[in-house]
């Protein structure tokens, strides 16, 4: 194996990692807090002339304060079939539908919801480091196997700690996600 490929399976590792840290914070940024976020309804699928859409793509979503998601839908005849999608999400709310939008109502969490949630931020984050790890382990597997056909010992030692480095930066990107968003959750 030469050093240019090497290199290559090195930038792809990283690009794996990397996605697992963004999918953490993407999955993260779904769970509701207590307070409003168009990120908790944006990508509940919507039927849209027969074809399942993302909410987002089929009305105009802000939060107008900190408890109230508001839902204005491009077409009015979207209204009641975005309101029982959002029913079937079981976000846990009831929406309010005035004609013109729907409302969204976000009520305080309770201590022991807020624990439940603080649970799901964290069994993420372990799956975030879980697939980082698995990257890690097929990147050593093709380390060794180079090392065997005669890539330099020294060189594959030197690429094992640079992979553990790696692994190390990773790994507290995605703790550190799961702090922040632990402590979101806590604060109330």
């Amino acid at each position: 194996m030469t050093q240019e490929e090497m290199e290559q399976h090195f930038k792809a590792a990283h690009e794996e990692m990397k996605h697992a840290i963004e999918h953490l914070i993407h999955e993260l940024g779904k769970i509701r807090t207590g307070k409003a976020s168009t990120s908790m309804v944006s990508e509940i699928l919507v039927p849209y002339y027969g074809s399942p859409t993302p909410m987002n793509q089929v009305a105009n979503i802000t939060t107008s304060d900190a408890r109230t998601i508001a839902i204005q839908p491009w077409e009015k005849s979207m209204i009641g079939t975005i309101e029982k999608a959002i029913f079937e999400a079981n976000l846990g709310i009831t929406p309010m539908n005035n004609g013109e939008q729907i409302i969204l109502g976000i009520p305080p969490l309770t201590e022991e919801r807020r624990k439940d949630l603080v649970k799901q931020a964290k069994h993420l984050g372990e799956e975030a480091k879980i697939s980082i790890r698995s990257t890690r382990h097929k990147l050593m597997d093709t380390i060794k196997k180079a090392v065997k056909d005669h890539y330099p010992e020294d060189l594959g030692k030197r690429r094992e700690t640079q992979v553990q480095d790696m692994v190390n930066e990773y790994s507290a990107k995605a703790d550190h996600a799961v702090e922040v968003k632990d402590a979101d959750i806590m604060t109330v």
